[in-house]
């Protein structure tokens, strides 16, 4: 690899991070105080720095699938999927977020060819730190939903999908911890399958695998499992909330980066 292309991507590469990093911060000082103004004056100069940074990897073009996520991170929509109205500032973080883990991921993978002349949307790795690889593809395309759920005003739908994604990543993290830690950590002497999925969270907790994320998690979502039909389809029972769904998500992400510290 020519030598000029290496330092520049060594230097993407130190502002995609330095970005990421920012955004955690930001994201647990949002959900500690989400009316703090100085919090907030920093997530504006963040944001900012997001765009500045996005567009250089886009080459200026608006057409770019980085550059494309960058806008829509802002805008919620509605049912039709006409943009209604921006975005919850948590919310936002999130999905920027995501669109700087994706511009790192391309940046990683590069291989002699110009930043911005790669249109195509690269693989994403948010559950790389997922054991089982036949599961990781699976409960991406869950996440993905679960976002377009959200996005689209199906609350039930982004509520029952991040709950059964939470339940299958920490239960991928039991099933590789030693039965002696788990039963040392007050587990069942039941199989894992067998476990509630209060239960699941519990043990995971005791033993260390993540920390007090899921004390947010709301009843509706603790409660998620009896709200499905024999097929495991969500069967909706009531209206859940915006707030409900998103407080879900937020839980999601936090356990996500309890479960991969790399993050």
């Amino acid at each position: 690899m020519d030598a000029n292309l290496q330092a520049q991507i060594a230097t993407y590469l130190s502002q995609l991070n330095g970005l990421i990093r920012r955004g955690r911060q930001l994201g647990d000082a949002l959900a500690t105080d989400a009316s703090d103004p100085s919090t907030m004056a920093a997530t504006r100069r963040w944001q900012e720095d997001c765009g500045v940074t996005i567009n250089q990897l886009s080459g200026g073009s608006k057409a770019h699938w980085l550059a494309r996520s960058f806008s829509q991170a802002f805008l919620m929509r509605a049912a039709d999927g006409r943009a209604a109205e921006g975005a919850a500032p948590d919310e936002i973080i999130t999905r920027l977020l995501h669109v700087l883990e994706q511009g790192a991921a391309l940046i990683s993978r590069m291989d002699g060819t110009v930043v911005a002349e790669s249109s195509e949307t690269p693989p994403p790795h948010r559950f790389d730190f997922v054991h089982n690889a036949e599961l990781r593809p699976v409960v991406e395309q869950a996440y993905i939903g679960s976002r377009r759920a959200l996005e689209q005003g199906h609350f039930d739908l982004a509520l029952h999908t991040c709950c059964g994604i939470l339940e299958a990543i920490v239960t991928d993290a039991l099933e590789h911890k030693s039965l002696t830690e788990l039963i040392a950590s007050g587990a069942p002497t039941e199989k894992i399958s067998d476990w509630s999925f209060e239960t699941r969270l519990i043990v995971a907790e005791r033993a260390g695998l993540i920390r007090g994320g899921c004390a947010r998690l709301p009843a509706v979502a603790r409660a998620y499992r009896e709200r499905m039909n024999a097929e495991g389809e969500s069967v909706p029972q009531g209206t859940v909330s915006e707030s409900d769904a998103r407080r879900t998500g937020q839980v999601l992400h936090v356990i996500m980066r309890d479960l991969d510290p790399g993050r």
